[in-house]
């Protein structure tokens, strides 16, 4: 928890009234941002996505597995995230092992839609290589190398820049249907395929202080909110997730407006995290 004088709590909630964050942006405005792809060579891919002072890396990693018996035809995805101890201090002993834990599974609501998978925004067919038999496993690992807010937003923008840079290697598979041998599988080390990430959303925090709502917090501003709700939307403004932290009750109408500014807010973070992908795999194929 970050520890305010009451005028610096005054101060904050009293900006946002008038639409002036303490660094100047408006309620509905992100700080920079900026991302690097290809972080981790020895990962199928990976980005590092910076939010002002917030600074995270993902990796992917994609293993051969056998596909679940409720879901033959798709592939699985697992969320793992760190956080270091040094990136904040609500991060140190047990306190961020619950973190974590709460995070990972925001984060999977927010792009899987939930446990079932429902209403994914990763497409987990994609994932599939032979009908009940094999699918790519893809482990998708979060570090939180310092935390100034705004962590699930950060996450989950590295999460789209990460399955971006991501390839997946071709593979040839040898089977006969009418014995159960188990399958033969040539991994290429040569051709990869990249990943469909046109439907991966972005995540939108929408944190309440006082009457208003504000995007992207800090530390110092989500010490002061009440509640926060986070959306993560695609390209087409649908709603693919919804999680919701704090301890006060909305009101079945705010939510409704919050997840219409966050509709409205994610066209413009999809643009910017478009085009900083965009030159960040241009710059790491350059290198």
């Amino acid at each position: 928890m970050v520890g305010l004088s009451t005028g610096e709590k005054r101060f904050i909630r009293g900006g946002i009234e008038q639409d002036l964050r303490p660094d100047g942006r408006r309620r509905l405005h992100y700080r920079p941002i900026s991302i690097e792809t290809g972080v981790i060579p020895q990962a199928n891919g990976s980005a590092r996505v910076r939010i002002g002072s917030t600074d995270v890396i993902v990796s992917v990693k994609a293993e051969l597995g056998k596909p679940s018996m409720s879901r033959p035809d798709k592939g699985k995805i697992a969320f793992f995230l760190e956080c270091s101890p040094t990136a904040a201090p609500m991060f140190e002993g047990r306190g961020g092992e619950e973190l974590s834990m709460e995070i990972s599974t925001a984060l999977r609501r927010c792009l899987l839609g939930g446990r079932s998978g429902a209403g994914a925004g990763i497409d987990l067919s994609a994932l599939k290589v032979l009908d009940g038999k094999i699918c790519w496993d893809l482990y998708i690992d979060g570090l939180v190398v310092s935390s100034d807010g705004d962590l699930l937003d950060a996450l989950g923008a590295a999460v789209k820049a990460a399955l971006s840079n991501t390839g997946i290697p071709k593979v040839e598979v040898t089977y006969d249907a009418s014995t159960d041998d188990q399958p033969e599988v040539d991994i290429s080390d040569e051709n990869f395929s990249g990943l469909d990430t046109s439907g991966v959303p972005v995540i939108i925090t929408l944190t309440k202080v006082g009457r208003h709502y504000i995007v992207d917090a800090t530390s110092e501003e989500e010490s002061q909110m009440s509640s926060a709700v986070s959306v993560s939307v695609n390209r087409h403004g649908q709603i693919c997730g919804f999680t919701k932290r704090g301890g006060a009750g909305l009101d079945p109408s705010v939510i409704l407006d919050m997840i219409s500014v966050a509709k409205h807010v994610s066209e413009e973070l999809i643009s910017v995290l478009d085009s900083e992908i965009c030159a960040a795999e241009s710059r790491s194929s350059s290198a």
